[in-house]
Formats: structure tokens, C-alpha cells, sequence
């Protein structure tokens, strides 16, 4: 496997029983985890403890996701997915419930990811349906929202939020009365905000800002890319 961040060509092994990652990048020390399944990714993948996840994003720790679904019956690679650390926040990170009195562990809480809840463009493509995607398109992705690394990490959970309603209005072009009409929807993510119409723009911004969004003109409507 290359680097899906940099032009090196391969990524390493960590030794055996290192806790937190399984690979890491030797030219730019980026670190990868890999999460392996049988069913078709969708809406909740199992992760580790709840405390060491939230603990490591916060630090800005986390190692990047590879997420891979393979056939059972063959065991050959189906899709294998990249989500990048900077695209982890409090709205992906499911806490389960602590485990009963007659469990090994009792009282261990561990934690899902919110593949669903995971924007488009978080979700780089590696293999698809069994096809390899060329590298320079899975390194061209990663840069696309690459700057999400200097967001500080209690801000991109918006920002994840409203690049998943902009996937959600399917057009190139929108407008911000249609970004809008997701206003119940982020409220109910995000409860502590009493004005969100003014988030969405502060969010539609950001993105501008960082190539990732267009104005079309100045009263409201946008460009993806």
C-alpha cells in the first residue's frame, strides 16, 4: 500500500501490539489504523474505548482510518475506504453502553464510528467495488480537504455537518436557502447553538475560504469545487 497523503510508496508495519495504529507513512510519519468487516460498510463500525478515542482526537492523536470490507467467501478486498483523522469529531463518535456487572471487562465503555454521519468527501475511495482507483486521485482527495488538519478539532464537526448537507442537496450549484432547509436537522446535532442560519454561513465560508467552495455571486449561491 503507497501513502495516501504523500508520494511515498509504501506504508510500514508498527510492530505487534502497538495500541493505537497499525501502519505509519516512513516520509511523512502519517499513521493509519485498519478496521477489517465482512458486511458492506454502512451505518455504525465497532470501535475501541469510548475515554481513548475522544482523548487522542482532542490531542489531535488519531490515526487516520482505513476502513476495508471483504468478501467472506473469498476474502478478497471489496471496497477499502480511507477517512482521515481531521475528519473525526464529537457528531461520528457513538458512545456505547457500559458493559453489564457479568461481563470480563464490567464497566468498560467503548465506542462506534458514525460511518453514515461521515461526510462524502471524507470517504476516500481506494478500491471500489473491487476496483483499484489510481493513487494520484486518492492523494488528490486527501489534499482537497486537507486544511480540515488547522481546524481546531470542536469546529469540524460543523464543518462535517454542512459538507454533508451540501452531498445531500446533489448539485454542483445550490444556493443557501437550500443549505438552510437542513436548519431542524443541525440543530438537533448540534443542540447547545441558538443560530444556526448564522453557523451555516460562518461554515459555507470556512469552506470558501479553502478552495473546497465557490461563490457564484452575492446573493447566496455556491459552487462545489
Amino acid at each position: 500500500m503507497y501513502c495516501p497523503a504523500c508520494s511515498s510508496k509504501e506504508i510500514k508495519t508498527f510492530p505487534n501490539n502497538k495500541k493505537v495504529a497499525d501502519f505509519y507513512c516512513p516520509e511523512c510519519s502519517e499513521q493509519f489504523q485498519l478496521k477489517c468487516q465482512s458486511k458492506s460498510l454502512g451505518g455504525r463500525i465497532t470501535d475501541g474505548a469510548y475515554d481513548s478515542l475522544i482523548t487522542a482526537m482532542n490531542l489531535k492523536e488519531l490515526p487516520n482510518f482505513f476502513f476495508l470490507h471483504y468478501a467472506p467467501t473469498s476474502y478478497s478486498v471489496q471496497n477499502l475506504t480511507l477517512v482521515p483523522s481531521f475528519f473525526f469529531s464529537d457528531s461520528i463518535i457513538e458512545k456505547r453502553k457500559p458493559l453489564s456487572e457479568n461481563a470480563r471487562r464490567r464497566g468498560w465503555v467503548g465506542c462506534n464510528i458514525l460511518y453514515k454521519n461521515i461526510a462524502d468527501d471524507g470517504k476516500i475511495k481506494i478500491i471500489e467495488n473491487g476496483k483499484i482507483v489510481k493513487p494520484e486521485k486518492v492523494r488528490e482527495s486527501w489534499k482537497k480537504t486537507s486544511f480540515l488538519k488547522n481546524v481546531q478539532v470542536e469546529s469540524r464537526g460543523w464543518l462535517n455537518d454542512v459538507m454533508n448537507c451540501v452531498n445531500e442537496i446533489g448539485k454542483k450549484d445550490f444556493e443557501l436557502e437550500e443549505v438552510y432547509t437542513f436548519k431542524e436537522y443541525l440543530s438537533e446535532l448540534h443542540p447547545q447553538n441558538k443560530n444556526v442560519k448564522a453557523k451555516i454561513r460562518q461554515q459555507l465560508q470556512i469552506l470558501r475560504d479553502n478552495n473546497f467552495l465557490k461563490f457564484i455571486d452575492n446573493k447566496g449561491k455556491y459552487h462545489v469545487g
